[in-house]
């Protein structure tokens, strides 16, 4: 949970969003178990509620996208909100194969397996 609030509260401050107009939340729960809150679907509800138009979400835990970002948060989120008032739901694409992620990764690897042999 501390490492998804310092990897947003960082990100936020390097591209200058201001302290009030963002929001960690957590979208991987399964079944009746509590997870981690506030629950992303239950945000989105609130924000449209409050009259909020446009939402952009980037989700730094994963840095490649897959079912869960594309479908529930890119897709599923998205028409919710929409359904409950809101007009645009953004969701900003995951590192993925970029070639910046690739050399970043690599350059990692090369450095490892030095201290590794």
């Amino acid at each position: 949970r501390a490492q998804c609030h310092e990897t947003t509260r960082r990100i936020v401050a390097q591209v200058g969003i201001p302290k009030d107009k963002f929001i960690t939340t957590f979208q991987s729960r399964l079944g009746p178990t509590q997870w981690l809150q506030p629950y992303t679907d239950k945000t989105i509800d609130r924000l449209a509620e409050e009259g909020k138009k446009r939402v952009l979400i980037f989700s730094p835990a994963f840095v490649a996208d897959c079912l869960e970002t594309l479908d529930e948060l890119g897709s599923e989120l998205k028409e919710q909100f929409v359904e409950e008032g809101g007009e645009t739901l953004d969701l900003v694409p995951s590192l993925n194969s970029t070639e910046v992620f690739v050399n970043c990764v690599s350059d990692l690897i090369r450095k490892l397996a030095v201290y590794s042999s």
